[in-house]
């Protein structure tokens, strides 16, 4: 929890700069659906992390995560980003986010072993855009 504010708190400090947020109102008793967050990959030419995305349990299913992946997209492409990354587990529990993921055509590029702990390797998976 404390690197997701991390990220926001950034994002809301320096709008243009390392973290960049969307955020999806919500309807009904909450008022925001989810948020991304990204930011530029250092030391590369036109390739984007993607850190973080968030939504309400309450929001789940609804397409929340999906626009706000395709908006952060659009925006990145008008930018002139050539690529976006995402780094996560490979452990089942990540199952739902990694479909999620490839639905949205960001492949398994590379797979390191043991990175985060014995036995839970890091996935990177990226789009070109």
């Amino acid at each position: 929890m404390s690197v997701a504010l991390e990220l926001i708190d950034g994002a809301l400090a320096e709008p243009n700069g390392s973290y960049r947020a969307l955020v999806a109102d919500g309807d009904g008793p909450w008022p925001i659906a989810g948020y991304v967050c990204y930011g530029p990959t250092p030391m590369t030419d036109g390739t984007w992390d993607l850190y973080w995305i968030v939504t309400h349990p309450e929001a789940r299913g609804r397409g929340v995560a999906r626009a706000l992946v395709e908006r952060m997209e659009a925006e990145l492409r008008g930018l002139g980003a050539r690529a976006v990354r995402v780094e996560t587990s490979h452990l089942d529990n990540y199952g739902a986010a990694h479909r999620f993921y490839q639905r949205l055509h960001y492949p398994v590029v590379a797979r390191i072993a043991d990175f985060y702990r014995p036995g839970d390797d890091l996935l990177v998976m990226m789009k070109r855009l």
